[in-house]
């Protein structure tokens, strides 16, 4: 009888313990999973005040393999620009984070500038890339993305010439290879050539040697057309980077060089030149670097009234070397 009883408080005891021990692992879990939100897109959020809106920057390569991937919708945009946790290059000489970050920005139609969270702009400002100029001059520096040669590129030069204005074009391995009488002229008439990679790849996604080697790449194609040494100026594909791309890019010469006005430009807009017209114009500010693709129709044909009216509300075109030595 008495072993009976001993028998029932030992198994109660032990019930009671395994409960215990079974609402710790609980608490543990349940702990663990709020140090880490994933937001709408199933991405983590690593820093509270990133809560400005991407939008999709680049249009994939011409007859690239992944182009599925790449192409974005218009007007498609995440709503936080949630960084992404990507294996670390193993290879990293600056053994940096290599959270990926997408390019964000809090934009206005007050012609102000945009707004981008301090972090972001002190980790830009600490590797030398830029995004926007001084908000005291009424200057605006002109860019254009060149993935592939649709057509509308000679146009371009011909309003920029006739315009008396100078451009930076980023372009790729594929677009030198393709394009070289096209890639001297730019020089001849006194624009800036950037380096946009040789396969527009998400430069954190690959290792340090990946990515000096799509560098280097576009650099010996570039002197091979145009006999000039060296390039200075970087696009990351896609606008995505983190913080050991920034490092290792800038040790190798680059400035990285993102933008304050862009548009979904990569499609037929609806509302065709108009509608870039007023992409750009509503949104202009001082210091404004804008991102355009030169394989927009609808941005050629609306060019020409773009410069001159930006000119004409007494804002100053000035060259990428004028914004980094500012």
């Amino acid at each position: 009888m008495k072993w009976s009883n001993n028998k029932k408080f030992y198994i109660t005891v032990l019930l009671v313990l395994i409960l215990l021990l079974s609402g710790l692992a609980l608490k543990s879990n349940f702990l663990a999973m709020q140090e880490t939100k994933p937001d709408s897109t199933g991405q983590e959020v690593t820093a509270p005040d990133q809560t400005a809106s991407i939008t999709k920057e680049s249009p994939p390569l011409k007859n690239s393999k992944d182009d599925s991937n790449n192409i974005p919708v218009a007007g498609d945009t995440i709503t936080k620009p949630a960084t992404k946790q990507v294996n670390q290059q193993k290879d990293s000489a600056t053994a940096l984070s290599n959270n990926k970050y997408g390019w964000g920005l809090k934009i206005n139609n007050e012609h102000r500038q945009p707004e981008i969270p301090s972090s972001i702009n002190s980790l830009l400002k600490k590797y030398n890339a830029f995004w926007i100029g001084n908000p005291n001059d009424k200057f605006v520096y002109l860019t254009f993305d060149e993935g592939y040669e649709n057509g509308y590129t000679p146009k371009i030069l011909d309003i920029l010439k006739s315009n008396n204005v100078n451009a930076a074009f980023f372009v790729t391995g594929h677009y030198l290879k393709t394009q070289p009488d096209l890639v001297k002229r730019m020089v001849n008439e006194g624009h800036i050539v950037g380096n946009h990679t040789d396969s527009h790849p998400s430069m954190p996604d690959i290792s340090d040697d990946q990515i000096k080697k799509e560098l280097q790449t576009v650099e010996k194609e570039y002197q091979a057309i145009t006999g000039n040494k060296g390039m200075a100026y970087l696009r990351p594909p896609k606008g995505e980077y983190s913080e050991r791309t920034l490092a290792l890019t800038n040790k190798l010469g680059y400035h990285n060089i993102f933008w304050s006005i862009a548009l979904v430009d990569w499609v037929p807009m609806p509302n065709g030149p108009e509608q870039a017209y007023q992409g750009v114009m509503s949104k202009l500010h001082n210091g404004a670097v804008i991102l355009l693709h030169a394989i927009s129709k609808d941005d050629t044909e609306a060019l020409d009234k773009i410069i001159k009216d930006i000119k004409a509300q007494g804002y100053t075109f000035k060259t990428l070397d004028n914004l980094v030595k500012a």
